[in-house]
């Protein structure tokens, strides 16, 4: 009696291992072959980006959770179940109701870039997931607890810096000539040790200096050291306009070509923007001449619209007349008319 019931303990215990062993699935191991991927690494503002994962093998269940930034990045869609945005992350869950002849082996989410970003910022879209089985359910794989992560950058759509160079007339040898630097960008990106360096070609021979002071009137001659602190300073964003009042000296005449470069401190002066501008410097010996040339010009104009004035206001107010008149001819005729008859009566009187 007693080999009877350790016998049927026996196969009872067996019994309810099989029974274990049916109603839950294989523990397998994780999803080494799992993997993420986006398909762009920028996003400017309202542009979307898509999330691709790849699972690796094909499966009939999972939930994933996929973690963003909603200052910069807002949910859009997703192809790879049903969707759940909380607004911070996107939860999809997926189980295959045909029984294993439906699985899924890739899933995509999409995310839109918001507007009115100004700055770069990097982010990352982050992972997990559980409840992850193959197509019959048969097989489950470990959860994914550290978050697979992929690193995008957010940023506005930046413009180039430009500089502008103006002044008024042409610079004079030797005479301090005042210039109006400008650099500007509607979105200009962000850099924090950015300087302003200047390159000069100038005539054989020729030497110029380009000053200015700056707000703690600190003056700096852009040819010899740059403009402002040597580790430079910050700049970007919307609407920059950064303008320097220059004053320049050119020692000879001729075409000086001004190179104005924008550089960046922390990428080995890297140049972020440049513009050459062409300055044409006159001889102080050749001006004098030009204008007085100029002046005689102008003065000549006044003096012959002056006279053209006055011998309007002297003309006769009749043209004289020209021609023969046809009255002389007449009084001249019947005169001899008359002379001739008095000639005859006075010799037939006698």
């Amino acid at each position: 009696m007693k080999k009877i019931l350790n016998t049927l303990l026996i196969l009872s215990i067996l019994l309810a291992f099989i029974l274990i062993l049916n109603s839950n699935p294989v523990q397998a191991a994780a999803l080494d072959d799992i993997k993420i991927d986006i398909n762009k690494n920028t996003v400017n503002p309202g542009d979307t980006v898509t999330l691709t994962i790849t699972f690796g093998k094909p499966l009939g269940a999972y939930t994933f959770d996929i973690a963003y930034d909603n200052n910069l990045l807002e949910y859009v869609e997703t192809d790879g179940g049903t969707p759940n945005d909380n607004g911070t992350r996107v939860r999809v869950v997926f189980y295959d109701s045909t029984g294993g002849t439906n699985p899924k082996e890739s899933m995509n989410i999409t995310f839109k870039a918001k507007e009115g970003i100004i700055t770069s910022n990097p982010t990352d879209l982050a992972v997990t997931a559980e409840g992850l089985s193959n197509p019959d359910a048969s097989e489950s794989y470990d959860d994914i607890t550290i978050a697979l992560e992929k690193n995008i950058v957010v940023e506005p759509r930046y413009e180039d810096y430009k500089f502008d160079l103006s002044y008024t007339g042409g610079p004079i040898v030797n005479i301090e000539k005042e210039m109006v630097l400008s650099l500007s960008s509607s979105m200009g990106k962000n850099y924090d040790h950015a300087r302003i360096m200047l390159d000069a070609t100038t005539p054989n021979g020729g030497n110029v200096q380009l000053k200015g002071t700056d707000e703690s009137q600190t003056e700096y001659d852009l040819i010899d050291s740059g403009w402002g602190d040597p580790s430079g300073y910050a700049i970007g964003g919307q609407n920059v306009n950064k303008v320097l009042n220059l004053r320049g000296i050119f020692d000879k005449a001729g075409e000086y070509r001004l190179t104005f470069k924008l550089i960046d401190r922390d990428s080995s002066d890297a140049v972020i923007a440049e513009n050459t501008f062409t300055v044409t410097v006159a001889d102080t010996q050749n001006t004098p001449p030009e204008e007085e040339t100029a002046d005689n010009e102008i003065e000549g104009i006044i003096e012959g619209e002056n006279t053209t004035n006055t011998t309007e206001e002297n003309l006769p107010t009749q043209l004289p007349k020209t021609g023969i008149n046809l009255y002389i001819p007449i009084v001249v005729i019947v005169i001899a008319i008359i002379s001739t008859s008095l000639y005859f009566s006075m010799k037939k009187n006698k």
